[in-house]
């Protein structure tokens, strides 16, 4: 069995659905927030009265997930013509860990246009894979290949700050073929934009994500499990929170997902302009 697929198996138990954390998804803390994503949509998929496709999946992060069980609670909140609505709880004992609500859709053919364009980058099989091992579990789940921002720790505090764009090729290591499942996992496959803008670790967690859908089951076919090139940028830090913008593009040039998500940071002892 693949790791993503043990990470996100289930077992129906009454009006339940049982799963348990996989050390092969492991973060700092507890697991990669991609993994508990996509095992939430996992238990929504499998609701007997589920229609359709993923359109849109928002996750809230309540607690970190401790390493064991879990259960998982799916609600159909409505049934329209054209979309579902669901709400979905994860929880460890008597605590929430995470809320979601996802929305399915019938995808009808018509009208098609798409303003965003896939950036010119290199080939995978042209850019070599990060040399360093990773430092966590979850990078080793995915085979990265950085066609631009690879995050570079700074020598000191008053250097420059880094970008906070990343565009990198992405699949699952070992390989696997692209589903809804894997494509939720991947749109949170991006270290922290904090990392790449102060340029060393720090406490970081996210807090709310939104993924949307823009593929059918067709569209992911052709994707098998190949490369998905994915495209993460930040428009601000303040306060103690960031956000995340990412795109995931499959070679032949298809928009497959956009996310936005909210994340926490902590990092005191970084002042910008400050002198040391």
């Amino acid at each position: 069995m693949h790791p993503l697929d043990a990470a996100t198996k289930l077992e129906k138990s009454g009006d339940k659905f049982l799963g348990a954390t996989s050390d092969a998804y492991w973060n700092f803390t507890g697991p990669f927030g991609g993994a508990t994503a996509a095992a939430l949509l996992h238990a929504a998929m499998q609701h007997p009265a589920r229609q359709n496709l993923p359109l849109a999946m928002t996750i809230n992060y309540c607690a970190p997930v401790a390493k064991g069980a879990f259960d998982i609670c799916v609600a159909e909140k409505r049934t329209n013509r054209s979309t579902q609505h669901y709400s979905v709880e994860m929880v460890q004992g008597e605590d929430v860990i995470a809320t979601a609500t996802l929305v399915f859709a019938a995808r009808p053919e018509g009208f098609t246009h798409i303003s965003g364009k896939m950036p010119e980058v290199a080939a995978p099989e042209k850019i070599e894979p990060p040399k360093a091992k990773a430092p966590l579990a979850w990078i080793d789940r995915f085979d990265m290949r950085f066609a631009s921002g690879f995050p570079v720790m700074r020598p000191k505090e008053d250097a420059p700050l880094g970008s906070a764009r990343t565009e990198v090729w992405m699949r699952d290591n070992p390989a696997r073929k692209m589903d809804f499942i894997g494509l939720m996992n991947m749109s949170d496959a991006f270290f922290a934009r904090p990392f790449h803008v102060l340029g060393r670790l720090i406490t970081v967690g996210t807090v709310s994500m939104t993924t949307y859908f823009h593929c059918d089951e067709a569209d992911l076919a052709e994707v098998g499990d190949d490369y998905v090139l994915g495209v993460a940028d930040a428009n601000v830090f303040n306060k103690g929170y960031a956000d995340q913008t990412a795109s995931l593009w499959s070679r032949q040039g298809k928009l497959l997902a956009t996310s936005q998500q909210i994340l926490y940071f902590r990092d005191k002892a970084f002042v910008p302009g400050a002198k040391k």
